[in-house]
């Protein structure tokens, strides 16, 4: 289904949610910052609920991509804010590191199949995604191997990643506002432009 490009593009809010929240988090997996309310409130309303609002509005341009990649990742953001949350409510028991590993393990398992339709999409589109991946396997393994020596490499890979998405959000907003592109992307055929190469997503992946 092709897109209507009399509606605005809800990518870039998605993007800037998750790229800004995962920087803010990895910050604190890196090491440089403690964990602390700012990270939390970020995970809820941006990377959760802004992302959320972004694949709805995917829905309405016919994208599945879109609309799974925001909508899940919302969720995601949301589901670990509520995981930190339920044992000091008293609610439940805090996750083991084995369940916990699982659960970002499982994250890691979405993200290979995103990875891989990425593929479909620009260079920075694949960046995002297989960093993503990198990312969740690194945590992953650094809960279930107790090893947080490679939950602080994570740290430091989580915010190329998280600033990757930035600047694919950035380079959307600028061709917007400006007509033309301002940032590569590496798109995958010459001359086009993102609106272009998002059509032909929708039209691959939906």
């Amino acid at each position: 289904m092709p897109h209507d490009y009399a509606k605005a593009n809800p990518a870039p809010l998605g993007l800037m949610g998750f790229g800004m929240t995962t920087v803010l988090l990895n910050l604190h997996n890196a090491h440089i910052v403690p964990m602390g309310a700012a990270i939390l409130a970020m995970g809820l309303v941006f990377g959760g609920a802004a992302q959320f609002v972004a694949g709805m509005l995917e829905y309405g341009n016919g994208n599945t991509f879109g609309m799974t990649a925001f909508m899940a990742y919302g969720a995601f953001w949301i589901s670990l804010v509520v995981l930190l949350f339920l044992p000091q409510w008293g609610l439940v028991a805090a996750s083991s590191p084995t369940l916990m590993g699982s659960y970002l393990w499982m994250w890691g398992l979405f993200t290979a199949i995103m990875a891989l339709g990425s593929l479909a999409a620009s260079r920075a589109h694949q960046v995002v995604f297989f960093s993503l991946l990198v990312l969740f396997f690194l945590l992953g393994s650094a809960e279930v191997f107790d090893r947080p020596g490679l939950g602080v490499v994570a740290g430091y890979e989580g915010l190329f990643c998280g600033f990757s998405a930035i600047y694919l959000a950035a380079a959307e907003i600028l061709e917007i506002q400006f007509g033309h592109p301002v940032l590569p992307i590496g798109l995958p055929g010459a001359g086009r432009s993102i609106a272009q190469q998002h059509e032909d997503l929708v039209v691959h992946l939906s």
